[in-house]
């Protein structure tokens, strides 16, 4: 019969589980062990799930300043552009209605500006 030529004879086992991964050393070095001899200390849950919750709150509320940063950023240029357009658009308009703009736009359709000045008619009783 043919050798299994699939699974790691022992010798080898023990080489491939030593491995020199980043998360090995990691272990080595902090060895927490010492924490779960005895099974997983349920009394430091409830303390572990509201860090973790605050966490998610604290990164949740970090990403919503960002982005509400964000807008008030795109919206002081879309004001600093509708700022721009209304000072152009008013400086036109007071130009626009000088008298002697009006006076040239109305002599198109054939009003001319009147040369002697108006006066005052009193009525008495």
């Amino acid at each position: 019969m043919a050798t299994n030529t699939y699974k790691i004879p022992q010798e080898n086992a023990s080489k491939v589980r030593e491995g020199n991964s980043v998360f090995k050393k990691i272990e080595r070095l902090v060895k927490f062990q010492f924490l779960f001899v005895e099974g997983l200390p349920v009394q430091y849950l409830p303390k572990v799930l509201f860090v973790s919750i605050l966490l998610i709150f604290y990164i949740g509320n970090a990403h919503f300043a960002e982005k509400k940063i964000r807008q008030i950023e795109k919206m002081k240029v879309e004001v600093e552009d509708i700022r721009a357009d209304y000072t152009t658009l008013k400086s036109e308009l007071m130009f626009a209605s000088k008298q002697s703009e009006v006076a040239k736009k109305v002599s198109i359709i054939g009003l001319e500006e009147s040369s002697v000045p108006p006066i005052k008619i009193n009525q008495e009783e």
